[in-house]
C-alpha cells in the first residue's frame, strides 16, 4: 500500500520549479505503480555536446535528474553524439552549424567531468545515441518520417517564424526532433525533461513512442535560467553566465552580484531546498528578520560547497568579505602583461586581452556600463585609451571581481 503523503511529498519534490509537466496525473500514476513493484522509473535527458563547457544554467534540469536519482530511479544522461551532426534547431533563427565529429568527442569528454559535480557516478546510466541512430539505414529513416507530417513541424514556434519570414530550413532540421524522440523509444523513457524551449521536442516523443505501441514518456520542462544580468537566459556568448568549473572564488563573486530578486530563482533552481523553506527564507527578509546580504551569502556558499568543497566556500566567503564587505583589494591581484604594441591602445582592447572581459565588444559594453576602473577611476568613454609602462602596473578592475595589475612587457 503506497503512503499517499509520501507520494504527494515526491511529486513536490521532483516537480519544483517545473513549468510544464504533461500530464501530472500520469506522472503520479507511474510514480505511484514504482512504488508498489519498487521497479524505477527511467529518466532520460539529453545534451548535445555543442559547447565544450557547463554552465549553471544547464544544471538546472540535471538537479532534476538528482532529484529521480535520489528517490532510486534510473537516470540516463544521454549524450547526443549523433543529434548533434544534425543540429538542434530549437531557438535558432538560421540553421545551425555542424560540428565535427573530433569536436564532439572533445565536447563529450567534458560533460562527462562536469555532470559528476552534481549526479551519482555509480548509478548515472551514461549513454550515446549514436549507438542507435547511427545503425538507422534509410528505409529506416524514411519509416520514422512518415511519423510526423510537415504541418506539424511548422507548430513549432523557431520553425513557424523562419517560415513565415522566408527565412531557409534546411530539411535535415526536421530530422532533429524525430530523432530526439527516437532515443526515447529506444531508451522505452518513462520520463523525458528538458528546457522549455524543448517542449515541442519532448511532445513528438511522446508521439512517437504512442506510435511505436510503448507508453508515453512523461514530459517535463525547466525554466530557462537568467543570468547574472537578470534579463537575458544564462549564455556564454552574452558574458553573463556562471561556468560549473568556475573557480570558487570567482563563483562566490559571480553568485554575489545577482540581484536580491533574482536571488529566489537562483534558490528555487540551482539548489536543493524544499520551496517551503525558501518561501520562510523569503519572508525573514521581507518582515527584516535577514538581511538580503546575508541570505545571499548562504545561498552563493551552499552553490560553492556544492560544485567545490565546504572548506573552498568558506574561503571564498571570507575572501569575498574581506575585498568587498571591507572595501579592500584582494591580497593576491594577479599581474599580467601585455606586448609593447599594446602601449596607447584602446583601453578595451587591452581590457579584453589580458582576459577581462570576453571581446573588445563585451569591454566596450562594460565600460559604458561604468563597470570598468583604472587605478579607482571609472572609465566611460569607449575610445578611452591607457598608456603603460614595464615598471610601474597599472590597476585596471572589470566590476566586482576581475582585477588586475597591467604592465608592458619587458624587452
Amino acid at each position: 500500500m503506497v503512503d499517499s503523503a509520501d507520494l504527494d511529498r515526491q511529486i513536490g519534490y521532483l516537480t519544483k520549479g517545473c513549468v510544464d509537466v504533461v500530464p501530472k496525473a500520469e506522472l503520479e500514476t507511474k510514480l505511484r505503480r514504482s512504488l508498489e513493484t519498487g521497479k524505477p522509473l527511467t529518466v532520460k535527458v539529453g545534451f548535445d555536446p555543442s559547447a565544450p563547457d557547463l554552465h549553471l544554467g544547464h544544471t538546472v534540469v540535471v538537479r532534476k535528474m538528482r532529484h529521480f536519482q535520489q528517490l532510486g530511479h534510473r537516470v540516463v544522461f544521454l549524450i547526443g553524439d549523433f543529434t548533434a551532426l544534425i543540429g538542434d534547431p530549437t531557438g535558432k533563427k538560421a540553421t545551425r552549424p555542424q560540428l565535427s565529429p573530433e569536436e564532439i568527442v572533445e565536447n563529450a569528454a567534458t560533460y562527462r567531468r562536469q555532470i559528476f559535480k552534481l549526479l551519482d557516478p555509480e548509478t548515472t546510466v551514461i549513454d550515446f545515441n549514436s549507438r542507435w541512430l547511427g545503425e538507422l539505414s534509410s528505409a529506416d529513416w524514411i519509416r520514422l518520417a512518415a511519423k510526423v507530417t510537415v504541418a506539424q513541424m511548422l507548430e513549432r514556434d523557431d520553425f513557424k517564424t523562419r517560415y513565415e519570414a522566408q527565412q531557409p530550413i534546411a530539411l535535415h532540421e526536421f530530422l532533429y526532433p524525430l530523432a530526439q524522440a527516437y532515443d526515447s523509444v529506444v531508451l522505452e523513457a518513462d520520463v523525458e525533461m528538458g528546457g522549455t524551449d524543448q517542449l515541442f521536442n519532448l511532445l513528438v516523443g511522446r508521439h512517437l513512442m504512442r506510435e511505436r505501441g510503448l507508453e508515453p514518456q512523461i514530459v517535463m520542462t525547466a525554466p530557462l535560467l537568467e543570468g547574472l544580468d537578470g534579463v537575458e537566459k544564462m549564455s556564454k556568448s552574452l558574458g553573463n553566465y556562471i561556468a560549473v568549473e568556475d573557480p570558487p572564488n570567482e563563483m562566490f563573486g559571480k553568485l554575489m552580484s545577482v540581484s536580491d530578486e533574482l536571488m529566489w530563482r537562483y534558490w528555487l533552481l540551482l539548489t536543493d531546498r524544499e520551496s517551503d523553506e525558501i518561501d520562510a527564507l523569503q519572508a525573514d527578509v521581507e518582515t527584516g528578520r535577514r538581511h538580503p546580504m546575508d541570505v545571499k551569502k548562504e545561498l552563493a556558499t551552499n552553490i560553492v560547497t556544492e560544485f567545490h568543497s565546504a572548506d573552498a566556500a568558506e574561503a571564498a566567503r571570507q575572501e569575498f568579505e574581506q575585498v568587498f564587505s571591507a572595501k579592500n583589494l584582494p591580497q593576491d591581484i594577479p599581474e599580467l602583461e601585455v606586448a609593447a604594441d599594446m602601449n596607447n591602445a584602446l583601453l578595451s582592447k587591452i581590457v579584453a586581452e589580458v582576459g577581462l572581459a570576453a571581446s573588445n565588444s563585451e569591454a566596450r559594453r562594460l565600460m559604458k556600463q561604468g563597470a570598468v576602473k583604472v587605478d579607482g577611476e571609472q572609465v566611460r568613454e569607449a575610445k578611452a585609451t591607457l598608456t603603460l609602462s614595464e615598471d610601474q602596473p597599472i590597476l585596471v578592475q572589470v566590476g566586482k571581481r576581475r582585477i588586475a595589475r597591467v604592465r608592458l612587457a619587458s624587452n
